[in-house]
């Protein structure tokens, strides 16, 4: 299985070199992939506004920043975002600054988008909520433009471009892949048509798992796309939301044992939450890379 860690912001906090320490421990244990996930704001709880998951006073570092900055310190591990909420973004923008992560990486970068969840957030950055999964799709065949073309034109109901370039190209060019979150039949279908893999964040079964990934695959055919060419990603446990989710990662033989299972279910990728490792107990840059290298250790021993 290939191993990716979804990066702790809350590392910043013992000072700039321990992110720089953490990211050079994950590739020197063996991790596959560094992923991180995007906040620009948080909304704060107010009366008619939806609560999210997290405190709005979590530290969230920017994604493209942070790993710029990883890659700097990095020479074999994969960089990514898990997601990217790319339709709250300038998608020329995006396609400029991940041409450029891939550049100066040396072609190390995995792009992964989702439309969000928070309205608020969208509102903060100027962008409309209401039509984000249209121009989620469209924004997608504008960044592959870019990275392919040397003179990009696209008609566009929310992107019309007309003759333009944009250099350097990514040195994986137009194959630098794309993989998409979300666990709705939309999702399923961007996948299928459009993404290079799928990166599930809640799967709690195996029978939703399959019928997700019928779900791509299904979409992807219907596209004259091959089906097994999508890669499948999963978190090891979503985002700790209780007392009973913080304890998780504390316990070894039960997150060997979803890795075990989520592998049986088809996912090629697994991803362990290191936000979630610090609220189990490991509350240091030490700590966190010493419970990384145990259970790398034991998910190599014992899954692959």
């Amino acid at each position: 299985m290939k191993l990716s860690i979804e990066f702790p912001s809350v590392s910043y906090r013992e000072g700039p070199a321990a992110v720089a320490t953490l990211a050079r421990a994950i590739e020197r244990i063996g991790y596959d992939h560094i992923d991180i996930f995007d906040h620009v704001v948080m909304g704060v709880p107010i009366e008619g506004r939806e609560r999210g998951p997290y405190n709005p006073q979590m530290p969230i570092l920017e994604a493209l920043m942070a790993l710029a900055y990883m890659a700097a310190v990095t020479t074999r591990v994969t960089l990514g975002t898990e997601v990217l909420v790319l339709p709250q973004r300038q998608p020329t923008l995006v396609a400029k600054q991940v041409s450029t992560l891939d550049t100066l990486s040396g072609g190390r970068v995995r792009l992964g988008v989702g439309v969000g969840w928070q309205e608020s957030e969208y509102e903060a950055l100027g962008e409309s909520f209401r039509d984000r999964g249209a121009r989620m799709d469209e924004a997608i065949r504008l960044l592959r433009a870019y990275w392919t073309d040397a003179e990009v034109s696209m008609a566009s109901a929310h992107y019309p471009t007309v003759s333009m370039a944009m250099e350097p190209k990514p040195p994986q060019g137009g194959r630098l892949p794309i993989w998409i979150g979300g666990l709705s039949e939309a999702a399923f279908r961007r996948v299928g048509r459009l993404g290079d893999g799928w990166l599930a964040s809640r799967v709690t079964d195996a029978a939703g798992a399959r019928q997700a990934i019928e779900a791509i695959h299904r979409h992807a055919e219907a596209a004259g796309r091959d089906p097994g060419a999508i890669g499948l990603q999963s978190m090891v446990a979503p985002p700790p939301r209780d007392a009973a989710g913080k304890t998780f990662y504390g316990d070894h033989d039960q997150v060997v044992a979803r890795v075990a299972a989520l592998k049986a279910m088809g996912f090629g990728w697994v991803a362990l939450n290191a936000t979630a490792i610090f609220q189990s107990g490991a509350r240091s840059v030490e700590a966190m890379t010493a419970e990384l290298h145990r259970l790398h250790d034991r998910i190599r021993a014992e899954v692959g």
